[in-house]
């Protein structure tokens, strides 16, 4: 019997991935993107992960302004020049038979390059942090129309779908977190108003049948932070405007305090777990899941619908195909799960 439930495929809405596996946003700081383009270096990195065998590929963070970004070596999607280069991209990534999204952000106070950083108010993300500007009411509508041209630009470029990062401090987190949203506007009466309002904005240039993906910190670390109840307010408000799917992760959003959770192989399963039963929405688990069984074992209890890997994905490019193998049940299982491997590559298998 096969009980591989990493190899099974996936579908929501228009989805339709081969495995559970999810490459998970990861920066590439150390590489220069030069005026937020991605180059060569991403070009080979997307796409050796997707000969690699992953179900889907989430490019890394995006950002929506110059100042978004958390270097000025990150990616950004703020003019229509910034397509061609993902469209490269996401066209490679499908000749191999993953699916593609990119997340989309802002850093807002924790733009480590940005003159000034802003944010929902003025409070600095550390003692040693710059402190940020707050924008104004007017300043944080254009914000959102911002986050909606930079989906309509990956929309043009073919993803299959696209990540809102609201979690580890950034923007969106910033503005739905009691700890830093001090305003006195409605954005500030109402947390998850600003948060609401990109999803909708964001869907409004999405095709009707391609999914929403939104990060969420299910969790805060620093002193005061909210926990999964006082989080899932939020989130609850996310899916009714139109999130499709979270991906659970936690803390980010300062400096953590004595409720810090304890870092360990699977340590945010329990998040994703009680996100997707409360909200009754598809998830997906990530923190550590590298180990092939316990990623495995994650969706066959059905704590997640979803797998997203990341440092394993640094190490191993072909992580999915491993990891697949290495849980296969049987013989039977293995022999399919070799449909993976890219013909060239066979004869080392």
């Amino acid at each position: 019997m096969n009980r591989n439930r990493l190899y099974t495929p996936y579908e929501l809405k228009g989805l339709s991935l081969r495995n559970r596996i999810v490459m998970a946003p990861m920066c590439q700081y150390a590489v220069e993107a030069e005026d937020g383009i991605p180059n060569e270096w991403h070009y080979v990195h997307y796409v050796s992960r997707a000969v690699g065998g992953a179900g889907l590929i989430l490019i890394e963070m995006t950002d929506i302004e110059p100042d978004g970004r958390i270097t000025d070596n990150c990616l950004g999607l703020w003019s229509d020049a910034h397509t061609p280069a993902f469209a490269r991209i996401v066209s490679e990534v499908h000749k191999h038979g993953a699916k593609v999204g990119i997340q989309i952000a802002h850093a807002g106070r924790k733009a480590q390059d940005a003159p000034q950083p802003v944010g929902p108010s003025d409070i600095p993300f550390s003692a040693s942090s710059p402190k940020p500007r707050a924008l104004s009411t007017e300043e944080v509508r254009a914000m959102v129309g911002k986050f909606r041209d930079a989906a309509r630009r990956a929309v043009e470029a073919g993803v299959d779908t696209i990540e809102l990062h609201g979690a580890h401090g950034y923007l969106i987190h910033q503005f739905h977190s009691p700890l830093v949203n001090n305003r006195a506007d409605e954005y500030g009466r109402d947390l998850a108003l600003f948060g609401s309002e990109v999803i909708q904005a964001v869907k409004s240039v999405m095709p009707p049948d391609m999914p929403l993906i939104i990060r969420v910190s299910a969790a805060e670390y620093a002193e005061g932070g909210y926990d999964l109840a006082r989080g899932l307010e939020i989130f609850r408000r996310y899916r009714d405007a139109g999130a499709d799917l979270f991906h659970v992760s936690s803390g980010g959003e300062g400096p953590v305090g004595a409720q810090g959770s304890a870092v360990y192989p699977g340590y945010q399963v329990p998040l994703a777990r009680g996100l997707k039963a409360a909200l009754d929405v598809p998830v997906i688990a990530v923190g550590q899941l590298d180990d092939a069984k316990l990623a495995d074992a994650t969706v066959a209890h059905g704590d997640a619908d979803l797998v997203a890997v990341a440092r394993g994905m640094l190490r191993d490019p072909y992580w999915p195909l491993h990891a697949i193998q290495a849980v296969a049940a049987d013989k039977e299982a293995a022999a399919g799960s070799a449909e993976l491997i890219p013909r060239a590559y066979k004869r080392g298998y």
